[in-house]
């Protein structure tokens, strides 16, 4: 393990827990703390990935275009890692401004503006994580992204445990008293948006400047290549594709938890517990198979796994005494889906990237890294649309509880959406090269 790829992979943690915090609970925060509705929040968050979209793809090609003294990819971590780190806290806490939150329409804008300017500096993922194709070769990048991976758990772990341990325990007080926030919860936000920040800047001073690599081609000729690369663009449309239900699974994970199984403090601490050792054992297993059948196979038995554990969403139509056993058997066989997930996308568009070099004769990381992220954030901007509008439909009552019919069946929604995803990739896609 080289210093190099300990640098690289550090900003992970961070990212990983300000990413998971918005990712996992804003929607949660939104709807069950400060009360807003869930098609409005549903809403923004749409917006919110819509932004990204484009800002990820327009990092990559700038970053590809223009070269520095400091590199590529530098100058936009370093400029946009405070921004991000600031909308984080302001996302979490808008109380720290807003004077009435019990103005709804007020809460909304405020909702949409910080989650627009969140996700479009996340952006800045994108000029980073090209690095792994200019500074790692083909072999190293399995393990420098299963580097990366082991930051991203470290990273979930701290995220997961604020969630489960602090954030699901101050949802009825911030619903009643949503100006007033708890300082273990004002805290650990805080030292989230500032660590990330910390992460970046350190990774931005201390990896060396990429290799100078002339990129003769515009916009729109990066573009049109990219086009025609048939792979590539099938790669994408699975990819975005499959993400609509990614998006419903990660953004829907903490309320079907609070709600529909009702878990107490205990049970939660139990869960996260498993969830994390699922994850690490899952990450090796996942980059075994690779090396033993490849990444197109490993993705077909990524899709099925989490085709199979979805539908046991439907177990909340039946009154049971405690859903502890339910809640450990769906977030284990999320969590499974969930390592491969992380794991196979970067390296799969890396390979894409190389191997347009050698036909082109450029090296077009960025590009290859931001422009799946249009792909990708439109239909994750899609998913989260069809959970906010899910959550609208009428409440039903089971034994002692009532919530909505779309905390119910988003799980078999989302298990048709991945059975579609896990045909097409069988049938038409090559993620194996000689």
């Amino acid at each position: 393990m080289s210093k190099k790829t300990i640098i690289f992979g550090m900003p992970r943690i961070g990212l990983t827990i300000v990413l998971g915090i918005e990712g996992f609970s804003v929607f949660a925060l939104y709807t069950i703390g400060y009360q807003l509705t869930p098609f409005l929040v549903g809403l923004a968050l749409c917006f919110g990935y819509i932004s990204i979209a484009v800002f990820s793809f327009l990092f990559g090609w700038i970053s590809d275009s223009k070269y520095t003294r400091w590199g590529r990819r530098k100058p936009y971590i370093i400029i946009f890692a405070p921004i991000l780190g600031l909308s984080f806290i302001f996302l979490m806490m808008p109380s720290l401004i807003l004077p009435n939150l019990n103005n709804k329409v007020v809460l909304f804008i405020w909702l949409l503006i910080w989650e627009i300017i969140f996700k479009a500096s996340y952006g800045v993922t994108t000029p980073y994580q090209a690095w792994l194709t200019e500074q790692f070769d083909v072999n190293e990048r399995p393990k420098v992204s299963q580097i990366q991976n082991i930051f991203n758990l470290l990273g979930t772990l701290i995220h997961w445990s604020f969630i489960f341990l602090i954030l699901t325990q101050v949802f009825d007080q911030i619903s009643v008293t949503p100006d007033i926030l708890p300082f273990y919860f004002v805290t650990p936000i805080c030292i989230f948006g500032i660590l990330c920040i910390t992460l970046l800047y350190l990774n931005a001073f201390l990896m060396p400047i990429e290799p100078r690599v002339e990129i003769k081609s515009t916009l729109i000729e990066i573009f049109k290549v990219s086009v025609k690369n048939k792979n590539f663009m099938k790669v994408n449309l699975i990819i975005g594709l499959s993400s609509i239900a990614w998006a419903i699974i990660l953004t829907q994970m903490l309320p079907f938890l609070e709600l529909v199984l009702n878990l107490g403090f205990s049970e939660y601490l139990l869960i996260l517990v498993i969830e994390f050792v699922c994850m690490i054992v899952f990450l090796d297993i996942w980059k075994r198979v690779i090396l033993k059948f490849g990444k197109k196979q490993t993705f077909l038995y990524i899709f099925i796994l989490a085709v199979l554990i979805l539908p046991i969403t439907l177990l909340g139509l039946i009154p049971l005494n405690n859903f502890l056993a339910v809640g450990m058997i769906y977030m284990i066989g999320i969590g499974a889906s969930l390592a491969g997930w992380y794991l196979l996308p970067a390296v799969i568009f890396a390979d894409l990237a190389e191997l347009d070099e050698k036909t082109t004769g450029e090296l077009k990381a960025g590009t290859y890294t931001g422009l799946p992220s249009i792909f990708l954030n439109i239909f994750q901007a899609l998913g989260v649309f069809l959970l906010g509008a899910l959550n609208e439909l009428p409440e039903i009552r089971v034994g002692t509880l009532s919530y909505s019919i779309g905390l119910i069946i988003w799980g078999p929604i989302c298990s048709l959406i991945l059975l579609i995803s896990w045909y097409y990739t069988r049938k038409y896609l090559t993620l194996d090269y000689d």
